[in-house]
Parts: structure tokens; C-alpha cells; sequence
């Protein structure tokens, strides 16, 4: 996918790429090289999108939609998600691409609606078997659970994306390279990807005739809740006719209760991204025998030795209702802090995707280091973490040093002297906190 072919996609098309309206003959190319990344231009849409959820949520329910602390959870998840691609191109095409070059047995027509749609359903065929297994087969699950930990449910939620998925999924795309064209494949890859944004939100009810076709919010509201009649239910990824007709579609009832059936309790990205992979590690060394060791890898979240595949429905936690998501308990001011520092990371994280083919490999990756400890610094910020002062402080130090040397830039040169003031003032607001912690023990 190339981020040069940027400009050929108009506002028009902006916006119903993101709904799978696009149509064959505006989406269809020769080469891989001239698809666009369309995922990279949804960035203003997902904005633009969750703002307008949020102004709709105060409207008709005088609330917003979720909770700040979880939002940037969900955002940051999905940051850590795409940075990889900024060193080389994802698992999904390259190993697509050596298929197709080496194991293709028919060639169908880049030029072809016959081929678009044939790839359409292709690509949201494979997508329900990726997306089942990894609910079904607890390593593939450590990788999604990611997605599943947001205790709200909205757009951002949404962008909760796990960095570990990618490297299963493509399993379950490879079939179609024996004669999808790869140009075919990664416009469907992605438009896939995008249409699943929209219908994380408890703004749309019911839409009538095409809950039967669709994958919409309410179908996929069961499917992110916890209650024991959600459980591994609605897989779909654009057609819920899938989960109709391999017996895994549950329609919304009772109230939905959100997130996983053990809470992790954290916004600190590597334990969203990571904490299952610990509890399978620990989890593979306790079971004794060798076949046990495989099943906890290969077999359902829930298996135990006596247990059936996917372990036993009884066992789910029941829920009530009434359950209150985990929060951050800091201060308002703290989390406004948070917020400034996270649009300032964000910031650089566009210019970063916009200008990585100018930038040197010792700038992107001092510029990607400097993202991912954001990220955690917010998170240890967030759950009062015993050295949070001490890592923002770092933090501080670590940009005024990369601004000196060039690797990062502020967005005018005339904001330099700002920042330098800025970044001071917090290094030694935090020096102070750092001092005090270290002295006394976990700050409030």
C-alpha cells in the first residue's frame, strides 16, 4: 500500500470507505503499489466520527459516551498497533504476496467486479474463522483480548487493536491468494478493517432488515459483553449471515455488560497488550504432562485438564448489572495533563507516519521509543503506579534531549523556546514529585 496515493481519495470517498460503499471501479488497481493507505487517511473520519458520537450521546442521554481514562487506554492501543508498520510491511501482505508469486493457481482479473466482490466475500469469510479461532484457541486469544478489555463502549473502543493479532490472522487470508490478486486483496483488507469502526457505539439501536445481513452495533454489542449468553457469540466482520449459518449468532436481550469475565484493572498499554501472554506462560508451567502443556495453548481461554475444549459456561462470572468499570482516581488536573501530553505525542506520531520515508532509521526509531514511553508513562500515570513521577520525569528529560539533537521538532520553529519552557517546568514539577516519592512512597 503506498501513503503517496493519498490524494486520490476525495471526502466523498472518505466517508464511504468507511461504511464498505466504495464502489469496484473507484477502488480497483494494477499494482499493490498504487493502493492507497486507507486506513492511514481514516484518521481525521475516526476523529470526526467520535466527536460526533459524543455531541449525539450528550443530546440524547446528557452523558458522553465513556470515560477519558479508558479512551486513551483505547487510542494508545491502537498507536502501539500500527507502529511496526512504520520499519516494514505488515505479516498479512508480505506473506499474501510470496503466495501469490510462488503458489497462484489461476489469475483473476485486477479489473473485475466479479473479482472485487468475490474478495469482498472472500476477505469477510476469513475474517470470521480468524476472529473465531482466536476466541476459540487461547494463544491466538492472548492477542485479541486486547480488544475485549475496554470496560466502555464506544468509537474509540474501537481502536483498541492488539499488536500481537496480525501475526495469526493472515492464516486466514492465505487461500485467497491462490487467485485474488494481491492489489484486490489489501483494498478489501482494509475496508474490512475500517467498516468494523462504526459499529462499536450504543448511539444506533436497531436498523430493521439489515440486522438479517449486516453486522451491526447491536450484534456487535453481544459480542463485546460478558454476560454468559455473549460469550463467543457474533464473530461476523461486515455479513452477520456467517455467525447464521455456522450457529454462533446471539441477539441482543438483556442488558450487556462490557469487557472480559476477569477484569484487568489497568490503562497501562503493556499490561492491556501483554497480561494474558504472562498468564498462559505461567499458566503452561503449572499444568503437568506434555499433552496438557499443548492444550493450554491450543485449546478455549477457559480449558483446564477434565474440562471440555472451550471449558465450561457455569464457570463465567455471572453479572448483575451493576458492575462499575475500573477508573483512574487521579485528579482532574492530572488527567487534563495527561490529555495535553497525549495530543502532543499524537501529534508527532501523524508527522512521523507522514514523513518516515524523509526521516533517517536512527530518528524513526529514537521517534517510535519516544511514543512508546508516552504511552506507558500515561498509563503509570493514570494507575498511580509507585514510579510514575519518576518515569514522567524521564520522560521530560528524554524529549528536551531528542528536540536538541534534532530527532524531534516542534511544529513551528518559533514553538521551540515554548516547549524548552514547558518540558522544564514539568521536569521539575516531577523531579520535585520524584524526590518526594521516592522518600515517602506512593503519591496520591
Amino acid at each position: 500500500m503506498n501513503p503517496e496515493a493519498q490524494q486520490d481519495v476525495s471526502v466523498s470517498q472518505g466517508v464511504r470507505m468507511m461504511f464498505y460503499m466504495m464502489k469496484p471501479n473507484e477502488t480497483s488497481f494494477q499494482t499493490l503499489e498504487e493502493v492507497p493507505d486507507y486506513v492511514k487517511q481514516a484518521t481525521p473520519f475516526f476523529i470526526s466520527l467520535m466527536l460526533l458520537e459524543l455531541v449525539v450521546s450528550w443530546i440524547l442521554k446528557g452523558k458522553a459516551p465513556g470515560r477519558l481514562d479508558d479512551a486513551l487506554t483505547s487510542i494508545s492501543a491502537g498507536i502501539l498497533s500500527r507502529l511496526p508498520s512504520l520499519f516494514s510491511r505488515s505479516i498479512e501482505l508480505t506473506t499474501y504476496i510470496y503466495i501469490w508469486e510462488n503458489y497462484r493457481l489461476i489469475i483473476l482479473p485486477w479489473d473485475s467486479p466479479w473479482t472485487w466482490y468475490l474478495t469482498f466475500l472472500g476477505v469477510d469469510f476469513g475474517y470470521y474463522w480468524f476472529h473465531r479461532m482466536a476466541h476459540e484457541v487461547n494463544i491466538m486469544w492472548a492477542g485479541h483480548q486486547t480488544h475485549h478489555s475496554s470496560e466502555d463502549y464506544n468509537l474509540s473502543t474501537a481502536l483498541r487493536q492488539s499488536v500481537f493479532q496480525i501475526y495469526t490472522s493472515w492464516i486466514f487470508y492465505s487461500p485467497l491468494a491462490l487467485f485474488i490478486p494481491p492489489s484486490v486483496y489489501a483494498v478489501h483488507l482494509q475496508f474490512n478493517l475500517l467498516y468494523q469502526f462504526w459499529i462499536h457505539t450504543e448511539i444506533i439501536n436497531n436498523l430493521g432488515p439489515l440486522e438479517l445481513i449486516l453486522n451491526t452495533p447491536s450484534h456487535h454489542r453481544v459480542h463485546h459483553g460478558r454476560n454468559r449468553y455473549c460469550i463467543d457469540k457474533n464473530y461476523a466482520g461486515v455479513l452477520i449471515i456467517w455467525d447464521r449459518i455456522f450457529g454462533t449468532f446471539e441477539a441482543e436481550n438483556e442488558k450487556v455488560v462490557y469487557g472480559l469475565t476477569h477484569p484487568i484493572n489497568t490503562f497501562e498499554p503493556f499490561m492491556v497488550q501483554c497480561h494474558h501472554l504472562v498468564y498462559i506462560w505461567t499458566t503452561f508451567w503449572a499444568t503437568p504432562g506434555f499433552f496438557n502443556k499443548f492444550s493450554v495453548l491450543f485449546k478455549g481461554p477457559g480449558w483446564s485438564p477434565g474440562k471440555p475444549r472451550l471449558g465450561l459456561s457455569e464457570e463465567i462470572p455471572e453479572v448483575t448489572g451493576k458492575e462499575v468499570p475500573f477508573s483512574s482516581s487521579v485528579s482532574h488536573l492530572l488527567k487534563i495533563y495527561a490529555v495535553v501530553q497525549f495530543a502532543l505525542m499524537l501529534a508527532f506520531y501523524e508527522e512521523t507516519f507522514a514523513d518516515k520515508a524523509a526521516l533517517s532509521q536512527v530518528t524513526l526509531l529514537l521517534r517510535v521509543c519516544f511514543i512508546i514511553l508516552t504511552l506507558t508513562s500515561i498509563g503509570f500515570l493514570l494507575d498511580q503506579r509507585p514510579k510514575a513521577a519518576v518515569l514522567e520525569t524521564f520522560r521530560c528529560l528524554v524529549f528536551l534531549m531528542l528536540c536538541r539533537f534534532g530527532h524531534l521538532k516542534p511544529f513551528t520553529p518559533s514553538l521551540s523556546f515554548a516547549f524548552e519552557i514547558f518540558y522544564s517546568i514539568c521536569i521539575a514539577f516531577w523531579g520535585v514529585r520524584s524526590i518526594k516519592q521516592l522518600a515517602s512512597g506512593p503519591w496520591k
